[in-house]
């Protein structure tokens, strides 16, 4: 990635492909295979959220038809299973649509958001049973909202007249432990209900998810943060702890978390804007995850998949059939070593594998005895398993690759690399008019335009309204709610200068924050900028600088961020990284002090507080050294995929320190356009 504006830059290191999985290619990357060191068990949420479910459904007595919100579906089989509904008398399942019920049981259940939208569809379905009643008799209608019953969902249900004959009730279902070290609400579009929309309730939502957190592990000894929406978010916990003693008053500090760190997604747009560049991040960038799943062709993940057609056979259309997968470490162990690496090096990862299971499996020509045979068939199965998962993972990479190697793909990548690195902004504007022109898809188009706004104070006047005026023309006017809500966000606003190519705040945030980092290895990388092939993310920036205040604060580093002078990012000049050299200690956790110029570049509130019960010495709060401790890291608006693979490279740099990652949910640039926009898309009269 070019780190300055004094010459042009050459072709992105990511213009050239990846190899092929087969292809061959020894080079080990150390990002990150999954750590030993181990923190906390957060299994046990998963089990709080199984049997508060259960605990409801008892509540209900009898057989029991439960109508499903269908975007509930996901998180919900993240936490329990069908075979555990149908032992609660869950006799059948519906999706919640508008529509009259259809329904064999006496009690009717519905397991909802409190969406206003829902309590109309649920009242109007509960009016025309009564008007059609059960020959079994009156039914009784139970409303389990997700995470907690409004006041305004019970007044919806008032004004139809419904709410005597409905019992409305809670399920909890709070963070979700999506892998070890990350958890999630799972909630969709909430940067868009409190940044744009100025609704806290996500605010409220997480609180409350955060105060249950404390419950099972103590108090955060500290609470640190960034942001508008994180400063709401602290000042919520400690109110929960001050005002409902009942629940919270006999909480002790957590002898195993060190403290919260709450940013919050308007304290770093720039990089849900940039295409994510890790293996994972693409995945989610051009296939689509979604809780946890995937949705790919069948035949990808069939254990014995058919014969290839004879080339003789008549030509005909391939019916193709998609299923759901489950991208887990815990069930699949090569996904967990591949998915934070930069795609750059997946295939010759892939291809290492694959020589491996080949050696493998040909070993049973050597096998003479029977003790031999024995130990060869007590590891076949998880040959078997891994030979699948390879299986998996090379369909996977064949689908990006193609990608990687379109024309629209490495221009718009290099015209993002340009742009974060503050490298003539007027060329890229060109460029992403000519990448408009040829109708590439308009999420890429407007994250990049939004990428050139805010590295360069806004954009002038007369260029955005012809960018606006043909992104209109081109993609359609339905787009137009959403063109006005991001200058409302600030996200592309007009600039204040007659010049593009101003000195603003980014400028020098990315000199103080070290933003640009040039040379890096994508084998063996020496900073998180990895991720992003040079552009180092502003949110992580800032975890670093509490975590591991000398990555900020020295300008060359070794593999865990310690100056050495010789920007060989080892300090051994043998370019070998972690080898041979043992993990320094974490850092206690520190706070702002000494770094308010820099944040206040970036806007918003800063956080710092602290709860009862720690034990401190000069302000700072220290741990058993021999203990690991926990630090969590929530993001209030959503986090990127390629955001948690540099915060889990943080967690292998030093020893005695994990993050957990939380957030309301999972985000990229595209998903965060299309919530920014208008749901319903407005009807022009003809003519207009």
């Amino acid at each position: 990635m070019p780190s300055t504006a004094k010459s042009a830059p050459g072709p992105s290191r990511f213009n050239q492909p990846p190899p092929a999985p087969s292809t061959s290619g020894d080079s080990e990357s150390t990002v990150p295979p999954p750590t030993t060191e181990k923190g906390l068990d957060v299994n046990i949420l998963k089990e709080l959220a199984k049997s508060a479910l259960v605990e409801s459904l008892n509540e209900i007595q009898g057989a029991k038809t439960l109508i499903l919100e269908p975007a509930l579906a996901g998180p919900l089989g993240l936490v329990t299973e069908v075979a555990l509904l149908k032992h609660q008398a869950v006799d059948k399942m519906f999706w919640l649509e508008a529509g009259p019920l259809n329904v064999n049981t006496r009690n009717v259940v519905w397991l909802c958001r409190p969406k206003i939208d829902f309590m109309h569809t649920i009242a109007e379905q509960i009016k025309a049973q009564q008007s059609n009643p059960s020959p079994a008799g009156p039914l009784m209608y139970t409303i389990l909202l997700v995470p907690r019953a409004t006041e305004l969902c019970r007044k919806v249900l008032e004004d139809y007249g419904v709410a005597g004959d409905v019992n409305i009730s809670e399920f909890k279902l709070e963070l979700i432990p999506m892998e070890d070290d990350l958890l999630s609400l799972e909630m969709d579009d909430v940067a868009r209900d409190i940044f744009l929309n100025g609704d806290d309730t996500p605010i409220y939502y997480s609180s409350l998810a955060l105060m249950t957190f404390q419950r099972a592990f103590g108090l955060f000894p500290r609470i640190l943060g960034k942001g508008d929406g994180a400063k709401k978010l602290a000042d919520l916990l400690l109110r929960h702890h001050s005002t409902d003693p009942s629940q919270y008053g006999e909480l002790e500090s957590s002898s195993q978390v060190d403290g919260l760190i709450i940013l919050d997604r308007s304290v770093d747009w720039i990089t849900p804007m940039c295409t994510q560049l890790t293996y994972e991040g693409m995945l989610d960038e051009f296939v689509g995850i979604k809780n946890s799943h995937i949705e790919v062709d069948s035949a990808l993940l069939d254990s014995n998949p058919p014969p290839a057609p004879s080339p003789s056979a008549l030509p005909s259309t391939p019916i193709t059939k998609k299923r759901k997968h489950h991208l887990t470490s815990q069930k699949d162990k090569l996904y967990g070593e591949l998915r934070d690496q930069n795609f750059a090096v997946v295939g010759s990862k892939l291809s290492k594998v694959a020589r491996r299971l080949e050696g493998d499996y040909g070993g049973v020509k050597n096998l003479k005895s029977v003790s031999q045979m024995k130990e060869f068939v007590g590891k076949l199965g998880g040959l078997q398993s891994e030979q699948q998962s390879l299986r998996i993972h090379t369909g996977l990479t064949e689908m990006l690759m193609p990608i990687t190697r379109l024309e629209t793909f490495n221009r718009t990548l290099e015209a993002q690399q340009n742009l974060v690195a503050g490298y003539d902004p007027s060329s890229q504007l060109l460029t992403i008019e000519d990448l408009m022109n040829q109708e590439l898809d308009w999420q890429t188009v407007l994250r990049t335009i939004i990428l050139l706004s805010i590295t360069n104070n806004g954009i002038k006047q007369k260029p955005l309204d012809t960018f606006k005026r043909e992104f209109l023309q081109i993609y359609g006017y339905e787009h137009l709610s959403l063109l006005i809500n991001l200058e409302n966000l600030h996200l592309l606003p007009k600039s204040s200068s007659n010049s593009l190519s101003i000195s603003t705040n980014y400028s020098t945030l990315k000199k103080n924050l070290r933003l640009i980092v040039d040379d890096i290895n994508d084998l063996n990388p020496n900073d998180i900028s990895y991720v992003y092939s040079g552009y180092a993310p502003i949110s992580i920036r800032l975890i670093q600088y509490l975590t591991m205040k000398n990555q900020i604060l020295s300008t060359t580093q070794d593999s865990y961020g310690n100056g050495n002078g010789n920007g060989n990012g080892n300090g051994n000049g043998n370019g070998d990284g972690m080898i041979n050299k043992e993990k320094p200690k974490a850092h206690p956790l520190g706070g702002w002090k000494g770094f308010e110029d820099t944040l206040n570049l970036i806007g918003g509130s800063n956080v710092d507080l602290r709860q009862f019960g720690e034990r401190r010495e000069n302000n700072i709060v220290f741990h058993d050294e021999n203990k690991i401790t926990t630090t969590v890291i929530f993001f209030l608006g959503g986090c990127t995929f390629t955001e948690i693979s540099a915060l889990r490279w943080m967690s292998n740099q030093y020893k005695g320190r994990k993050f957990l990652i939380a957030t309301t949910g999972i985000i990229n640039g595209n998903n965060l356009l299309e919530s920014f926009g208008d749901k319903s898309p407005v009807q022009l009269k003809q003519g207009i």
